[in-house]
């Protein structure tokens, strides 16, 4: 299935895409992606339902996240070999871990916000996926089945904060409007094969990321597995896995965002999201 949440900011309803690519009105069976609703026995019954018996959504709609606000939102760092060599790091021997803001989350088209006096806000499209069993402790051959599907993550990123302000990353990485999500909530039947997926961004209608998962160091079963080794992980968690290369920070000489750009963030499978870019 593709899971989507429509309608106006903060007040979004649940829906899925049919075949025909029309959003269906899912309110009458869930409340929201959240907590319990992502469960597995839960979306097998979303997945039980006919589409074509739900209510049809106008076309036009805007899209919310495709998740609500998580509890967590954790990122992964330097996971893909060619965007670690492209900023001139080594290969991590284990995972980078560090926290996005959770109310950074917002929709997949809605405007990317430069905050005031900032220089350096960056782009990276990323492989995301929201947690539906909950677990502490999870074994890696276990992983798959605690995965309630798969998205697209602009993680947004201010460089000199997360870089020159004392390396700690999340002050790059947490301000408002740096969490686009969606515009799908793939489930992991109709993901394909994640581990070998086309990832992709456009700055200005020019590609700058063109890269795939496949070069990603640390799959995302084996993150479910690491990270819950120092947390318990619930359902509405979000994981975000790191970046191909292609950023901004990486090119000689670097280029940031700026107010009129445009971006356009796209993965095999998972659809696009479309934003522009305002300076505060």
């Amino acid at each position: 299935m593709k899971l989507v949440r429509y309608g106006k900011a903060g007040a979004e309803k649940p829906g899925l895409i049919d075949s025909d690519g029309t959003i269906r009105d899912l309110s009458a069976h869930v409340k929201d992606f959240a907590g319990d609703a992502l469960l597995p026995a839960n979306i097998k019954k979303l997945a039980a339902l006919d589409p074509k018996s739900l209510p049809a959504v106008a076309a036009g709609t805007r899209l919310g996240s495709c998740v609500p606000k998580p509890g967590n939102f954790i990122a992964v760092g330097l996971n893909f070999a060619d965007h670690a060599a492209e900023t001139n790091n080594p290969i991590p021997a284990e995972p980078i871990l560090f926290n996005k803001a959770p109310n950074t989350i917002q929709g997949p088209d809605d405007d990317v916000i430069i905050p005031p006096g900032s220089l350096k806000t960056d782009w990276e499209v990323e492989l995301a996926f929201v947690i539906g069993q909950p677990g502490y402790r999870i074994s890696e051959a276990d992983a798959a089945n605690h995965i309630a599907g798969y998205f697209i993550c602009n993680d947004v990123s201010e460089r000199a904060y997360q870089i020159e302000r004392s390396g700690q990353w999340m002050k790059g990485k947490s301000l408002p409007t740096f969490g686009p999500v969606g515009p799908w909530l793939v489930t992991p039947d109709e993901a394909g094969d994640v581990q070998n997926l086309k990832m992709w961004l456009k700055l200005n209608d020019q590609y700058v990321q063109n890269g795939s998962s496949k070069t990603m160091i640390f799959n995302c079963q084996f993150l479910v597995h690491y990270i819950s080794q120092f947390m318990h992980l619930d359902a509405g968690d979000i994981i975000t896995t790191g970046t191909p290369p292609g950023v901004g920070l990486g090119m000689k000489p670097p280029l940031f965002l700026k107010g009129g750009d445009t971006m356009e963030v796209g993965i095999e499978g998972l659809g696009a999201q479309h934003q522009h870019v305002k300076q505060a």
